[in-house]
């Protein structure tokens, strides 16, 4: 086979009874943007059979009538490496200006090595961005498949670059799939998470001093990129609590939480299955946090209670305390169901009865100063949510009313998603129930 054919064509590929691995580059027609539109037909047969070649780095192409035998013997380290698209293990002078296929990137600078663009297949999630170094198009398992066909179809396969797209999802808000769940496991009678917050594709700050791929070769210098993960949706949350805080500077801590997750969005358990376990009260609503209506607040000393009614010895309480606090000093050891937060979790076995299980809250009047709400459940038929007293009325900014809520029921499914509204005409303050 003339060396002239791999300047269109270098396939990088295994020659095994499992055909260990694929990988390729083509000329390139096009060079612009992110995502790739591949051109020839699928169905044509290859008369050729690939082979190693130890001293160049690369596969040269034979007449398929050659027995494995007569094949060389090659390096089955560097093979994988090439495989990977590693360091060292490309040929620059096949790969300049062509789009390479890789299996998946074992480290990130083998593709700089003079490439146009990049084809890789792996598993990442797909409801992310991935800054790289070059174009770069991840493909499905099935989608490498298919153009690794196209491939071996054809004597010139190319492909071209094509600018980027702007989609618009139409079912955001959603959570997504690398984003931590519940339950929590240390209480699982506390729900956790507490809200969800936008922490994907943020065009955040970024030094210059550092590459904004992932690829220890990319020498460009941006201001900005775009970022996913917890240091993304942290900040938003934390500017959400400040900006409520600007509001009113004397609430506490578990005041703003709290108005932050009763006046959240809800989101859809279809497009997350872990429900509330994933985003709990839901999506943050600044515009709504301001004037919650009602608060359930809580202080230092209510959740030391509830530190002794899990356990804690008095060196662990006063760790968090910082004080002498013991549990006898505490009083009465409070129970994980008397915390006052904004949501009810309760962690039970499938097919089991369970409760009577009672829950005690208090809420604080912010809203208005007379006025008057009436609990509305929203509960599966598989439990029994009673509130008691159901109708909470104010004459007064500040004032505190006390109420009870039992769960009784059984259930047959993994997660009940269920939540209870106290609303006075206007506002509506909606705490989540999970069972």
């Amino acid at each position: 086979m003339p060396m002239g054919h791999t300047a269109h064509l270098l396939l990088l590929e295994i020659l095994s009874a499992l055909q260990v691995f694929k990988g390729l580059a083509w000329g390139l027609q096009e060079v612009q943007f992110q995502s790739v539109k591949l051109a020839g037909l699928l169905n044509l047969a290859h008369s050729f059979t690939p082979c190693f070649d130890l001293h160049h780095g690369f596969f040269l192409w034979l007449p398929a009538q050659l027995t494995e035998n007569s094949l060389p013997r090659f390096n089955w380290e560097m093979a994988w490496l090439m495989r990977l698209c590693s360091e060292n293990s490309l040929d620059n002078n096949l790969v300049n200006g062509k789009i390479v296929l890789c299996d998946n990137f074992l480290d990130t600078t083998g593709l700089l090595s003079g490439a146009a663009g990049v084809l890789v297949a792996n598993t990442d999630p797909k409801d992310v961005a991935f800054s790289y170094a070059l174009p770069t198009t991840p493909l499905s398992l099935k989608d490498n498949i298919l153009i690794q066909s196209y491939v071996n179809s054809t004597s010139n396969p190319t492909a071209t670059i094509l600018k980027s797209n702007v989609l618009y999802d139409s079912s955001a808000p959603y959570i997504m799939s690398l984003s931590s769940i519940g339950p929590n496991p240390f209480a699982p009678n506390i729900l956790k998470p507490d809200l969800a917050a936008p922490g994907v594709d943020i065009l955040a700050a970024w030094s210059p001093l550092g590459s904004p791929s992932a690829f220890t070769g990319d020498k460009r210098a941006v201001h900005y990129n775009i970022m996913f993960g917890t240091s993304m949706s942290s900040p938003h949350a934390a500017g959400a609590a400040a900006y409520v805080k600007s509001f009113h500077p004397n609430w506490s801590s578990a005041a703003i939480k709290c108005a932050l997750m009763t006046t959240a969005t809800p989101m859809s358990p279809i497009l997350n299955p872990e429900a509330e376990f994933a985003y709990c009260a839901g999506h943050i609503d600044l515009v709504k946090a301001v004037n919650p209506g009602l608060v359930y607040d809580a202080s230092e000393d209510d959740y030391l209670k509830f530190m002794c009614g899990q356990g804690y010895n008095a060196r662990k309480l006063q760790t968090v305390s910082g004080d002498s606090s013991s549990c006898s000093s505490k009083g009465k050891n409070g129970t994980v169901w008397d915390v006052n937060q904004p949501s009810f979790a309760l962690s039970a076995t499938i097919s089991t009865s369970i409760g009577p299980v009672v829950y005690r809250r208090t809420v604080t009047n912010v809203g208005s100063a007379t006025s008057t709400y009436k609990a509305q459940v929203i509960a599966s038929h598989l439990l029994n949510f009673e509130v008691n007293p159901s109708v909470l009325s104010f004459t007064d900014m500040g004032q505190k009313k006390s109420f009870t809520a039992t769960i009784e029921g059984t259930i047959n499914v993994p997660i009940v998603s269920a939540a209870l509204v106290w609303d006075d005409g206007s506002v509506q303050v909606r705490s989540p129930i999970v069972v």
